[in-house]
């Protein structure tokens, strides 16, 4: 059975599809009038999309992506670039005390990037990212949906939970491992 569409209900279908076709992620905060749109034809463009060969994802939290698992190198690379942007950022938010699930709330500017090269610059400058290649970084982010640009700085945007999500379980292993190493440690002492 062919399920319709009727296209006279999807007004911002062209608008739409521009914008996930360039592999931005829509976020509720960034753009509502779309987002609206998006959460009200959700089953419509869902379907449309799926029957062109894409998945369109909605995340509960307040944002929505084309979903691929064929990517260029070149996205393969801004893709990791980002997760270690959004990981030195986290981590260091983290060492100040800053609860990372109100990551929206925080304002990352040029002092708070600075702070974050200077405690990772051996890391960053191992993966080719100056200082300057920050600030260029944040605004690719602003780009494809994942920052805000604001006067002095930027916002991080819902969308930036999928990269939380990843950093909190690799911290989770990490602290596992470290858990485990202890235990051997101490039964290792207690053999002597």
């Amino acid at each position: 059975m062919t399920h319709w569409i009727d296209l006279e209900q999807l007004p911002r279908l062209d608008e739409m599809w521009r914008f996930f076709s360039a592999g931005k992620h829509l976020n509720r905060v960034a753009d509502p009038g779309l987002w609206a749109e998006l959460e009200e034809q959700q089953a419509a463009y869902q379907s449309l999309f799926q029957s062109l060969g894409y998945d369109l994802r909605i995340d509960a939290r307040g944002f929505a992506w084309f979903h691929t698992q064929d990517s260029s190198s070149a996205v393969n690379r801004l893709t990791r670039q980002l997760a270690l942007l959004f990981m030195v950022i986290f981590d260091y938010q983290a060492d100040v005390g800053q609860p990372l699930v109100r990551f929206e709330e925080w304002l990352i500017d040029n002092r708070l990037l600075d702070a974050v090269y200077e405690q990772q610059q051996e890391l960053l400058l191992a993966e080719e990212m100056d200082r300057a290649f920050l600030s260029q970084l944040m605004e690719r982010a602003a780009n494809y949906g994942f920052a805000l640009s604001e006067e002095g700085g930027w916002r991080l945007l819902p969308a930036v939970h999928r990269y939380l999500a990843h950093f909190e379980e690799l911290a989770a292993q990490v602290e596992s491992s470290e858990d485990w190493l202890a235990e051997a440690d101490d039964s290792e002492g207690d053999e002597v």
